[in-house]
């Protein structure tokens, strides 16, 4: 069984639990105005960098497991970053869905989630904690892919649809995705390679906006991403390892 698939089969297990402890019946879900991710990239005056707070992952591990993930968000907030992804899956990234809200108290940019998305009940949930947008995984959800890009803009919310194939590319385009983000990490081996972004960058309708995501690390591979294609990139590991967040952040920002 892949990395993935252990993440999924466990979120699964997760979901089902929360559901029964707390219905979609019960949750508060306000109708206040959500901040447009697209808008975001579409207006960055400098390199548009979403910035990723984590404090784990399968490949890197333990990152900065026990970092303020408020302190890190302001941090990126102060170096340019001009939207936040939040990591809320527990397990194997040491997340929750509460960073997402604390973090989406004390800023004004748009907030992604980040986390596996198997079940409806998950963008529900997502709504009620205030993201403004959610990542949705081609490989994971397949032809269900459309039905959840609906629901969650029937939500209030964006969505970052991540690929990995040519056929993905083309199941978020039959998905009417308008965000697309290029995995740069290959999803069952946890390898990174870059050229995935050139690749498959020119599939992708230019109507969309595209980011480009894992394995960004310098200066040099924020421009080889713009360069092959990419309208904004997703940082995450290389920012949570920096011992000035804000310093890294601006580095990146700052390359055009």
């Amino acid at each position: 069984m892949s990395v993935l698939e252990k993440i999924v089969k466990n979120v699964r297990a997760s979901v089902k639990r929360q559901a029964r402890l707390r219905p979609i019946e019960a949750m508060k879900i306000g109708r206040s105005s959500k901040r447009s991710l697209i808008a975001a990239i579409e207006r960055a005056p400098r390199v548009p960098l979403i910035a990723e707070v984590k404090r784990a992952s399968p490949s890197a591990g333990d990152i900065k497991p026990d970092a303020d993930v408020l302190e890190a968000a302001r941090a990126m907030l102060k170096g340019g970053a001009i939207a936040l992804s939040v990591l809320t899956e527990p397990k194997y990234f040491k997340g929750d869905p509460s960073f997402l809200r604390e973090i989406r108290n004390i800023v004004e940019v748009p907030v992604l989630r980040k986390d596996f998305i198997v079940d409806e009940y998950q963008l529900h949930e997502s709504a009620e904690l205030g993201a403004d947008a959610v990542l949705l995984i081609a490989r994971v959800l397949k032809q269900e892919l459309p039905r959840f890009v609906h629901l969650a803009e029937e939500l209030g919310m964006e969505c970052l649809v991540e690929v990995t194939s040519v056929d993905e590319v083309r199941l978020a385009v039959s998905a009417e995705a308008r965000l697309i983000g290029i995995n740069n990490r290959d999803l069952e081996t946890l390898n990174v390679n870059l050229d995935h972004t050139r690749e498959l960058a020119p599939v992708v309708p230019e109507d969309m906006v595209l980011v480009s995501e894992s394995g960004i690390r310098l200066p040099d591979d924020v421009r080889a991403m713009l360069r092959a294609g990419a309208d904004a990139v997703l940082v995450g590991t290389a920012l949570m390892q920096a011992d000035d967040i804000e310093r890294k952040v601006r580095s990146l920002v700052d390359v055009r």
